[in-house]
């Protein structure tokens, strides 16, 4: 296989034209080789207006490899190379025998991808989910929005689909993938629905209303596989006996169950408070972790086109989107985070008389404003006391101060007047674009002081990269809380907490940062359970 990186096409381009130009360099007619593909494409606005598209193709050319090298060495272009792409291999079963089948505790990215694969070897797990199926979930959330009567296991944090269910959808990661992880978590969502353009650009994302419907079809897959899914059914305790699983506690409708199992993954997501502190009463070992909290901002998506590519709108384009950050005088780092571009900001709240924001678009990304988390990093140094769980206090302390600021309401402000500390009383030229009641009020009381400066210091520093990202009338939100776990559970080598046969995965635990960290994730714990252990045999 030959690989062509650095291949430039116009945004209106033919959609033949990338193959054709494949083609063309490697001197080769069409006929003569088997399959020609895109294996990424990116963006190249660094001289806009001129703008292209840029590609690194594959091409199977039928030739064998010996034959590939003497091509490539022929044509002595840096660009064109052999390529030995990366494929994913799940291990064989191990050899130690199990008397139960697993249990999977979550079915977010981690636990969904987790469960497929123990499934799809034939080790029947049975996933238990505290929230409802994704298409009853909607109906939740939706009612939610409309009413503010919010049900604390059924949520924008808690359902199918982990809180990325309501979301952009982003499929993009930083975590490095020798074994592939990353490919097979694209290729099942493909397999499963999704857009077939997020195995190559650069920053692929599905959209909430897309990833809905593939998070449903991942279940059915689960479920033909031989995998069991209970939903509205919680874990309220681990059961274990000399320093090993050996079952669960589950609660439905009022009714508990002891279910008996040798290996449990973990994978609750960042915002199962409670879980976290039936953990530390089990006796897992945990410890307080870093994290970061800050606000939502909004600007008009065209100002954000404009700035990053020359022009307000283009069809040729996707909506623009951008990545900032800047070091405060006060030593904080300020960041955007889940930049959501054409989206919209949603209340994301879980737990009754606290509130949250997230950030969410469709797959078309049509929204009239851009949104992105604008976040500072705190440490443990930064909320007061020895307990693990001390992140989590300060974390429902000023989602407290949120409800508060907006009576249950998604508290929103100016950016002018939160520089100025007073409460907003209209709107100017930027319209909010949210999915829950909103209300005009002041957001200074919210945050600690000293990460309100490093916000405003950074915005304004934001406004000589992205021309107007300072302006009076940028609407803020508060407050953006659950960007990562406050908590790390630890585990050894095997992914394995000190309760052995208890696997912590995704990101409540502390091991991801988004849908794809958590979902490669899933799939360790999935193979580190086959490794070892053989199928069960009821």
């Amino acid at each position: 296989m030959i690989q062509i990186s650095q291949m430039k096409c116009r945004p209106d381009h033919a959609p033949e034209e990338p193959a054709r130009k494949a083609l063309k360099l490697l001197k080769l007619p069409a006929a003569s080789v088997k399959k020609v593909s895109i294996w990424k494409r990116s963006i190249d606005a660094r001289k806009k207006p001129e703008i292209y598209y840029i590609y690194t193709m594959l091409v199977e050319t039928g030739l064998g490899a010996k034959k590939e090298e003497q091509l490539v060495k022929k044509l002595k272009n840096k660009n064109i190379t052999v390529a030995h792409p990366v494929k994913y291999h799940f291990p064989k079963p191990g050899e130690t025998p199990m008397q139960h089948r697993p249990i999977v505790i979550g079915m977010g990215p981690a636990g969904m991808f987790c469960a497929l694969l123990l499934a799809r070897a034939g080790y029947r797990p049975l996933v238990l989910e505290r929230g409802k199926a994704v298409e009853d979930r909607i109906q939740t959330v939706e009612h939610f929005w409309k009413t503010g009567e919010l049900d604390p296991n059924c949520n924008v944090q808690f359902g199918e689909g982990g809180a990325g269910t309501f979301s952009d959808g982003k499929l993009n990661t930083l975590v490095k993938d020798p074994a592939g992880r990353g490919r097979n978590v694209l290729e099942t969502f493909v397999e499963a629905g999704a857009p077939e353009d997020i195995l190559y650009v650069n920053k692929p994302h599905i959209g909430t209303d897309v990833l809905q419907q593939v998070v449903a079809r991942i279940r059915e897959q689960i479920q033909e596989a031989g995998g069991e899914i209970r939903f509205q059914t919680r874990v309220t305790r681990l059961l274990h006996k000399d320093g090993r699983i050996v079952g669960v506690e589950a609660e439905k409708e009022g009714k508990t169950e002891q279910i008996p199992a040798d290996r449990v993954v973990l994978a609750i997501g960042h915002s199962a408070r409670d879980t976290f502190a039936m953990l530390k009463e089990e006796g897992v070992v945990m410890e307080p972790k870093s994290f970061a909290v800050g606000m939502r901002i909004e600007h008009p998506q065209t100002m954000i086109n404009e700035s990053q590519y020359g022009m307000e709108t283009s069809k040729h384009l996707p909506a623009a989107d951008y990545k900032l950050t800047y070091r405060a005088s006060n030593g904080r780092g300020v960041y955007s985070f889940c930049m959501c571009p054409g989206g919209q900001v949603v209340n994301s709240s879980s737990e009754p008389g606290r509130l949250v924001v997230n950030g969410m678009s469709y797959r078309a990304r049509d929204g009239r404003n851009a949104n992105s988390a604008l976040i500072v990093t705190v440490t443990p140094d930064d909320y007061p006391g020895e307990d693990v769980l001390s992140g989590v206090a300060f974390q429902r302390q000023i989602e407290e101060a949120a409800w508060k600021a907006g009576q249950g309401k998604i508290p929103s402000q100016l950016f002018g007047d939160f520089r100025a500390n007073r409460a907003s009383a209209e709107l100017g030229d930027v319209l909010p674009d949210h999915k829950g009641e909103t209300t005009l009020t002041n957001l200074r009381d919210i945050l600690p002081e000293m990460l309100n400066e490093a916000l405003i210091e950074g915005i304004e520093a934001f406004d000589h990269k992205i021309r107007g990202y300072a302006r009076e009338d940028a609407v803020l939100s508060a407050v953006e809380a659950r960007t990562s776990s406050p908590v790390k559970i630890l585990r050894d080598e095997n992914m394995m907490s000190n309760i052995r046969g208890l696997y912590p995965c995704g990101e409540g635990p502390g091991y991801a940062g988004g849908i794809m960290s958590a979902a490669m994730d899933g799939c360790r714990a999935a193979e580190m359970i086959v490794s070892v252990c053989a199928p069960p045999e009821i």
